[in-house]
């Protein structure tokens, strides 16, 4: 008989975790062996941002008008909008409600003999509402980052499930020390990627490529101060930045304020095969996050050939690259070392193509068919 795999999600539309549930299901989907389902709880657009196998389920749980408000209760807090800014949190609260409402009538209701939770609040309600026959399985893909108040939370919401999967080795290791009493097992399962491009970047473009969501902690800003210092150095290579944000107008303004719009371009959004294009085009990937639990786009970077650069402060990046192998880590955020690393592989055409070769190596550890064996594992409970 069929198992039912039912996958929780916050919504379908742009960012790490949908990506990686979407990939996730597409992979159990080709083994053919099981129903799978999504249940994502808001409806950001009128279809998933990611492609998923037609094979696969889909629910919605709150209709399309109730979503997230956030931006409209800042900007009525903002402009000091003090009738606006009633009505936009009693909208919020109406919508938070009817999230997990929604959210416990499934976990009540489903016939899934497998539920795979995806935030620490779905781990909650599944922790609390999941039927006894049901397999609980977390899934955390954020770093706690030495904020020991969410690696607490995560540790309650989790504590009662059966299994709980994480993304690094570095934070498998955390949470099993903490959580060794629990009933629940740590497990660590990488994120993956789909495919292996046939063809990979000739590495003689002039361009450097950073892509991921724009937002604070993604450190774009920083992106943009280092380049801003190599061009100082008289580097003429151009600078992609991928991906869209809440951070794209503070961007926008340092480019234009350092009268840089010939020097970086912002592409915003771009699907899978619009960033493969742009990364055959590209010779260096550089990433300069504060924190990533796990780099998946140093995995798909390596796997178009680049050898790639990273801040040592996302954690995510030291499961990645091995240093002087496939790319270069940069400890204590140092600029300096940044820039130097970028200017001098900018230089050296030789070394970029051994560091891309190693890279291209790696990733096919990471091929989704490979790492959907671990899952099937726990999903089978062997």
């Amino acid at each position: 008989m069929r198992k039912k795999i039912s996958i929780l999600s916050l919504h379908l539309g742009y960012g790490g975790v949908e990506r990686a549930i979407v990939s996730l299901a597409n992979s159990l989907a080709k083994l053919n062996k099981y129903d799978i389902e999504i249940v994502s709880i808001y409806k950001l657009y009128d279809k998933p941002v990611f492609d998923i196998n037609e094979n696969i389920k889909v629910t919605y749980l709150l209709p399309s008008k109730l979503v997230p408000n956030r931006k409209e209760w800042s900007e009525a807090l903002h402009n000091l909008r003090l009738i606006s800014l009633g009505k936009e949190s009693l909208k919020s609260l109406k919508i938070l409600y009817k999230r997990r409402k929604c959210m416990v009538n499934y976990i009540k209701n489903t016939s899934a003999d497998v539920i795979i939770s995806t935030r620490v609040f779905l781990n909650e309600l599944l922790s609390e509402y999941g039927k006894e026959t049901t397999l609980k399985i977390g899934w955390e893909h954020n770093h706690y980052h030495n904020d020991m108040k969410y690696a607490t939370d995560v540790i309650r919401s989790a504590k009662n499930l059966d299994y709980f999967v994480l993304v690094s080795k570095g934070l498998q290791k955390f949470y099993h020390k903490k959580m060794y009493s629990f009933k629940c097992k740590c497990i660590y399962i990488p994120n993956a990627i789909e495919n292996i491009p046939k063809t990979k970047s000739p590495l003689t473009s002039e361009h450097l490529i950073s892509v991921g969501r724009l937002s604070p902690e993604k450190g774009y800003i920083d992106l943009l101060k280092i380049y801003l210092n190599l061009k100082n150095k008289k580097c003429r290579w151009h600078l992609d930045i991928v991906g869209d944000g809440s951070e794209r107008g503070r961007l926008e303004k340092f480019i234009k304020e350092n009268k840089l719009e010939k020097d970086v371009t912002l592409h915003g959004y771009k699907n899978s095969k619009e960033i493969e294009k742009l990364m055959h085009k590209a010779s260096i990937y550089v990433m300069t996050s504060y924190t990533e639990s796990f780099g998946i786009v140093l995995l798909e970077a390596m796997s178009n050939g680049l050898p790639c650069i990273a801040f040592d402060s996302a954690e995510g990046a030291k499961e990645v690259i091995t240093s002087g192998r496939d790319g270069y880590l940069i400890k204590h955020r140092n600029f300096k070392a940044m820039e130097k690393k970028i200017l001098d592989l900018t230089k050296d055409i030789e070394t970029r193509k051994e560091l891309g070769k190693n890279g291209r190596r790696k990733v096919k550890g990471y091929i989704s068919d490979n790492i959907c064996a671990s899952w099937e594992k726990i999903i089978e409970r062997k």
